[in-house]
């Protein structure tokens, strides 16, 4: 069915700076200190980390100082240190709690500052008076990319090793890259990334080191890829897990009848522990359809952590084939678990089985031709990237390797949160003025109207202060991976992936009703002023800009993710591994409480009449839940005075995650820094658990949610509507084409995370949901071979009005479960929701019936995941022109006219399809296109990226919660 969602993407990493050592004075006869000065800059400011290790006698108090090279650089705000500075000398002197530091002991300081120009590095330290010695510090590391010789024949497979040293320090990170895009990050030795199903052309390949101080160091190579003239190697499957002290296999062919005989060679990298063999094959012109088998071993032995190989075959004039192989170790709960071993096949199938881009991205499917929130599967999503995140955190679980945890978030980091230079005037203060949301299309573009009172930013003062910018950390919701609409960034028609958004006309807006337009809109594409205008009416001409939308629930989840990581990384003994990664969701949870106010942050509660509903101050703004996005935005001429913030008005119950609350406000790693966070979080946390419980319906299911800004345009609601802390109550917040609670994987997405709540703490709140609503969602569920699990809901009657001392019983509001169906997403995250409350609570139908979904979707596995067929009935809407009568249909103001990048038209009349008809060159086209013109319903086996992960972590979580089946 179709499923209509709003979410965010794009790319920022700071540029790293390596420290500075200095010799010794000729008169010291011993070292006396040694400083690391690391900094992070963002254009006119940066952000220092100072370092001083002592290698003297021991020091009881202390006194740097050092001089800057260029006179514009400035302190501006610092830590962990009195700090002052004159002209260009800056001294920085203890606090009362850091004078002592030991000989061989060090402390580290900090610093927000300002330049213009050049940032470079003090070139001398002084600690009390006396030059910092020893070895020459902050030397760069050094580092070595090897590349196989070849020759290479597309689709290739190209494995990447480095090795790197440091010889003041030791190595952080080893980032590898492909003609400039970075593709992967590895945190710790030995240091590999294969690249996959690389297309024929030339490639400049790189590995760069990073050493503690942020020094870098750069190894290149190129290499060809030549055109396939033969077949290819196909390996079923792409990749295996293996038992430690046992084996496995995987079948080896070719895609087509050879000339003549062809050898191939098959080597391993990676962990010692698993061997291949045979070491080599020979495939025919008899056998090459049947194929040949490989297997594949573990060793035994006493370690606790199972490993990871890539095992390569290639041959003289075939394209290459890698598969992933991974020992499951059995000296660990769960290590030999056949559930744990099933997680891993499917993994191995997520990683390579098309579902990322050649950056690194994951895609939204492999499939192209599939229209529901994103309208084309090689888009993505912020809810892509963190289940990606999720799902990489239970492989570090599993296995206890977390550099792909700590990559994921670095690719988020790159490409879909939104850098500076994305967000150019994001520090600039300013006040977005309000404009009315409308339930049809055809009532937009909305007018501006400063007339209207709106409230005051609480956060953006504080933000700025504690991070020392004005950048959001946040993800926007879509990206176009492969630039397939042609926008690139800014305009350019190149970059990718690029930033798009497609919904911005109210609640009837479905995706079919769509107008995809540029985050950065410089006039190029659509009309005289982009696309603009079609959404918005000025007063005057507009200004080009760049705007982005965050969705919630990914930020939530990424944080989540988070969680997870850092406590299975601890009972490794790991933490440190993640430490870095699980600062930066603290970080995004920071920014993450802009969805806990009103749109325009007017005062919560009874808030009716645009212009008589009070303007808020301080946080009586805030609702406190999680709303259906925030979004940032701002002047694309970087010397324009004006940026704005907002949040939503309308909160859904399905994007609430008491986890992360609690997550944030009681665990020390993740709470963020800013001073009222952890206070933000701690009402949030309980604002989101009586939210559930004010909208559990008499059966169990969880209604839709409430709003501060009926019809949002702050309108009369019905009488007798009811409230939940002055807010309406609303059965499908946000958007109704199909109803926004319409669809059970709201449920399941959202009960999960209280089953983990339940899991982790016990809270009593989140037990009593789960005990109503359990026995519902297994109640209407079905087991064994024509299984099926919830689909569509049909809700009546509304709840009472919340009272917080004395909670009524909803007996007036009801559900019922209108279809069911295979939807394999669904599937896996109900079952890990019944297999969380299981494991707390001990009731063994939730088990049961959690084990016997997992062996369904088993049943259905398929080379690439695990798919049921579709029927896509909705896909008749791809020609739908609008029509007044019914409001369907893609509407285009009359007289607008406008071009998509590719040159297709935007004007009334115009279809889905009339401005995406790239679609008609897809290779499903042709079933879509024999349905419009009378055939039968086209049908499909999709493969979700959200779907396969939540199917890949509902094996992991039985087989390590339940590790004797």
């Amino acid at each position: 069915m179709a499923r209509r969602r709003r979410t965010a993407m794009l790319a920022a990493t700071a540029l790293a700076i390596g420290g500075v050592g200095l010799p010794a004075s000729a008169a010291q006869a011993a070292p006396a200190c040694d400083v690391v000065y690391a900094t992070n800059d963002w254009g006119s400011g940066f952000t220092a980390n100072v370092t001083i290790k002592n290698l003297g006698d021991a020091l009881s108090s202390w006194s740097l100082k050092w001089t800057f090279p260029n006179s514009s650089q400035r302190v501006t705000q610092g830590w962990s240190a009195k700090w002052s500075q004159s002209g260009s000398e800056v001294t920085a002197t203890n606090e009362s709690y850091n004078g002592n530091i030991g000989t061989g002991g060090s402390t580290t300081i900090g610093f927000n500052g300002s330049y213009s120009g050049s940032n470079p590095k003090p070139t001398s330290f002084t600690l009390n008076g006396t030059p910092c010695n020893g070895t020459p510090a902050n030397q760069p590391p050094t580092v070595s990319l090897g590349v196989p010789a070849g020759p290479f024949t597309a689709p290739a497979d190209v494995p990447l090793t480095a090795t790197a040293s440091d010889p003041d320090g030791t190595i952080s990170k080893v980032e590898f890259y492909r003609n400039g895009m970075l593709v992967n990050t590895d945190t710790s030795a030995p240091y590999a990334y294969t690249l996959t199903s690389l297309p024929s052309g030339n490639y400049t390949v790189q590995a760069k080191a990073y050493d503690n101080a942020n020094g870098i160091g750069v190894s290149e190579k190129s290499f060809t890829v030549s055109p396939a003239t033969g077949p290819a190697l196909v390996a079923t499957p792409s990749a295996v897990s293996v038992n430690e002290g046992g084996s496995s296999t995987f079948n080896l062919k070719l895609s087509a009848a050879p000339s003549g005989n062809v050898p191939v060679a098959i080597t391993r990298a990676g962990d010692t522990d698993i061997t291949v063999s045979p070491a080599s094959v020979t495939l025919t012109p008899s056998n090459w359809s049947t194929g040949a088998t490989v297997t594949v071993a573990a060793a035994e032995d006493a370690d606790t952590a199972g490993g990871t190989a890539t095992i390569t075959a290639a041959g003289t004039g075939v394209s290459s084939v890698v598969v992933t192989a991974t020992e499951i170790d059995n000296d660990t709960p769960g290590g030999d678990n056949a559930y744990v071993a099933k997680f891993l096949d499917q993994y191995g199938k997520i990683k390579n089985s098309g579902y990322f881009s050649p950056e690194g991205v994951p895609y939204h499917s492999i499939e192209t031709l599939i229209v529901e929130a994103p309208d084309h599967g090689h888009e993505t999503t912020s809810e892509a990237f963190s289940y990606w995140l999720w799902l990489e955190a239970y492989y570090g679980r599993v296995t206890q390797n977390w550099a792909p945890f700590n990559n994921a978030w670095t690719v988020m980091e790159k490409y879909i949160i939104p850098s500076h230079a994305d967000q150019p005037t994001a520090g600039v203060a300013g006040t977005p003025q309000y404009a009315a949301e409308y339930n049809l299309p055809s009532q937009y573009p909305s007018a501006l109207n400063a007339s209207v009172p709106v409230g005051q930013d609480p956060l953006r003062s504080e933000l700025q202060s504690t991070y020392g910018t004005g950048d959001i950390y946040g993800m926007h919701w879509l990206m176009d991976v492969d630039n397939t609409y042609g926008f690139g960034r800014c305009g350019d028609g190149t970059t990718k992936p690029a930033y798009i958004n497609t919904f911005q006309r109210g609640t009837q807006e479905s995706v079919w009703e769509t107008i995809p337009q540029p985050s950065c809109d410089t006039f190029k594409h659509g009309g005289q002023y982009g696309y603009l205008d079609l959404f918005v009416k000025d007063s005057g001409a507009p200004a080009k800009q760049w705007k982005y939308t965050n969705a919630p629930d990914a930020d939530a989840r990424a944080v989540q993710a988070a969680y997870w990581a850092l406590t299975w990384a601890k009972a490794q003994g790991k933490q440190a591994d993640v430490a870095a990664t699980v600062a930066k969701a603290a970080k995004m949870g920071d920014y993450l409480r802009y969805a806990m106010y009103d749109k325009y942050f007017k005062k919560i509660g009874n808030c009716v009449g645009a212009s008589t509903c009070p303007a808020g101050t301080g946080k009586d703004s805030a609702h406190y839940l999680l709303s259906w996005y925030y979004a940032w935005g701002g002047a694309y001429d970087a010397s324009a005075g004006w940026s704005w913030r907002i949040g939503s008005s309308h909160s859904h119950f399905g994007y609430q995650n008491p986890f992360a609350a609690w997550a944030m406000t009681n665990v020390n790693e993740l709470k963020p820094k800013s001073p009222t966070a952890v206070g933000d979080w701690q009402k949030s946390l309980d604002r989101q658990l009586e939210f559930y419980t004010w909208l559990q319906s008499a059966e169990g299911g969880i209604a839709g949610g409430a709003t501060n800004s009926w019809d949002g345009s702050y309108a009369q609601p019905p009488s007798g509507t009811a409230t939940f802390y002055g807010m309406y109550y609303d059965v499908d917040p946000v958007y109704n084409d199909p109803p926004s609670n319409q669809w059970f994987g709201m449920q399941v997405w959202s009960m999960q995370r209280i089953a983990e709540l339940y899991l982790e703490t016990g809270n009593t709140k989140a037990k009593a949901l789960l005990d109503k609503w359990v026995p519902w969602a297994i109640a209407n569920t079905k087991l064994g071979t024509n299984w099926a699990v919830p689909s569509e809901l049909k809700w009546t009657g509304q709840p009472a009005n919340w009272n917080p001392s004395s909670p009524a019983s909803n007996t007036g509001l009801h559900v019922e479960v209108s279809s069911t169906g295979q939807d394999v997403g669904v599937t896996g995250s109900l079952a890990r929701t019944l297999i969380a409350y299981a494991a707390k609570s001990g009731n063994t139908q939730a088990k049961a019936t959690g084990k016997g979904l997992l062996d369904a979707l088993s049943a259905a596995s398929d080379s690439k995941g695990v798919s049921t067929t579709e029927t896509r009935g909705d896909y008749k809407r791809f020609d739908d022109v609008y029509n007044a009568a019914d409001g369907q249909g893609l509407y285009v103001p009359p007289g607008w006219t406008g071009k998509m990048p590719n040159g297709d038209t935007i004007a009334a009349g115009k279809s889905f399809l009339d401005i995406r008809s790239f679609y008609k060159n897809d290779p499903d086209w042709p079933k879509v296109d024999a349905y419009l013109k009378g055939g039968p319903e086209p049908t499909f086996n999709y493969h979700r990226f959200w779907a396969q992960s939540d199917i890949a972590m509902a094996y992991a979580d039985y087989g390590m919660l339940f590790p004797n089946g």
